[in-house]
């Protein structure tokens, strides 16, 4: 089995106060001596129970916020240089929102369009503070929040690092920008690039080609009048970039007319999607100010040129690792095992559950919690006999009755099970 570089042990002192992470064999060493005890699973911390202070190095957590999946990482100053001491990837569930919120959506209007009793409208919560963002939003940014919160709660976090802007859009609508520092510095292109690789997939926009270089390629050449916005600009391989010259999509494609409208109705795709990404950094960057840290700020070319010219692969806890200035030189292994989050949610608020018509059906129970347990809590059980004998760490679902449901177990009794850690609202593996 191949051996995988791990990540530093989170460390707390006796009073509760981060100290630098230590190794993971130390962390052991700690643990067997019985001067440390585990203090939380995820992250994994240990407390030590003697200690008091200690001598801490500059630590910086990096952010790379996205959609669907953010990079956080720490990195510290030592005296050889930046090292990569603890890496995650947050999964989001905005989408998941998005669906309940829609699916919401279609009961209520079923629901007032039927011959039922007269409700008269309401409008006096329709009002919207300033600076609201949509669920589905808000809570990529929340995950982000507060997990930086934790981190700083189990090492001492001395500044922050994040991507603030996926894309220049500015770049993207002018590219003719003036100002030479700016139109050709050492990130000249970049922000372009990797735009239209998230936009046409990262594959030739002709042949569907994917693992190839590709190249940036005119939809209406420049000898004809073709300009160098956005959306003017799509992506193929050098083959098919080659083969189309300097005719126009209309004349390539002559004899695939689907092909055709495809590209013109994807090349027309508005910029929303990264305005959106772009205002919930925004959010994120001013909730952040409230730390009272040092924030340092980059683009996504930035972050692109960096690990590009460090030679390390793409992965967003190593994206993260790159944001800014300070992620240029950077001493990372690309095989580090890395904590999985995935965001599950605290429950829900909905009182009963409905048919397909919109009629309850059933309804949710008023306790959440049973013999000190709720859904979700990581346990141990130590099972003395019958067909689940023996000790299993997992987590449960309560029943209202003295049977829990052990993920990959089956059912076992309260009395066996040690509480390790209350659900928090978040699933964790190890990559």
């Amino acid at each position: 089995m191949e051996k995988r570089s791990v990540q530093r042990v989170f460390v707390l002192d006796k009073n509760k106060q981060p100290l630098m992470p230590c190794h993971s064999a130390r962390a052991r060493e700690l643990l067997k001596k019985g001067k440390a005890a585990v203090f939380r699973y995820h992250p994994f911390t240990i407390i030590l129970k003697e200690r008091e202070g200690g001598d801490t190095q500059p630590i910086q957590v990096k952010i790379d916020p996205g959609s669907k999946t953010t990079g956080v990482a720490l990195v510290a100053d030592f005296k050889r240089g930046k090292k990569i001491i603890w890496a995650s990837v947050i999964y989001h569930r905005g989408h998941i929102i998005k669906k309940d919120l829609d699916v919401r959506r279609a009961v209520r209007r079923f629901r007032r369009n039927r011959k039922t009793r007269y409700r008269k409208p309401r409008f006096l919560n329709r009002k919207r503070k300033e600076g609201w963002l949509p669920p589905s939003l808000i809570s990529r940014a929340e995950n982000i929040l507060t997990w930086v919160k934790r981190i700083r709660r189990f090492s001492p976090v001395t500044s922050i690092s994040m991507e603030l802007v996926r894309f220049d859009t500015q770049k993207l609508q002018n590219p003719e920008i003036k100002g030479v520092e700016y139109q050709r510095g050492t990130l000249y292109g970049y922000e372009v690039k990797e735009y239209l690789l998230e936009k046409w997939g990262r594959k030739c926009a002709y042949c569907g080609n994917e693992n190839v270089p590709l190249e940036i390629e005119h939809i209406v050449p420049k000898s004809k009048g073709g300009s160098n916005r956005v959306s003017n600009l799509t992506l193929a391989c050098h083959e098919c970039n080659q083969k189309k010259n300097n005719q126009s999509i209309d004349e390539f494609l002559a004899n695939n007319p689907k092909k055709l409208n495809q590209i013109k109705a994807r090349a027309k795709g508005p910029l929303k999607d990264v305005a959106a990404v772009n205002i919930t950094r925004w959010y994120l960057f001013n909730q952040l100010k409230k730390e009272k840290l040092p924030i340092e700020v980059g683009t996504g070319g930035q972050t692109k040129y960096n690990r590009e010219t460090q030679g390390y692969p793409k992965e967003h806890w190593i994206d993260a690792t790159c944001v800014g200035e300070s992620g240029y030189n950077v001493q990372l292994e690309p095989d580090m095992q890395v904590l999985e989050i995935t965001a599950n949610g605290h429950g829900m608020r909905r009182m009963c559950f409905v048919d397909k018509y919109g009629f309850p059906k059933s309804y949710r129970p008023k306790e959440r919690t049973y013999m000190g347990y709720k859904t979700g809590d990581i346990v141990l059980a130590n099972v003395p006999k019958g067909k689940n004998k023996g000790i299993h760490i997992g987590r449960i679902a309560i029943r209202h009755r003295p049977s829990f449901l052990l993920n990959g177990v089956g059912d076992v009794h309260p009395k066996y099970l040690t509480l390790l850690q209350k659900n928090d609202g978040y699933g964790y593996q190890m990559s």
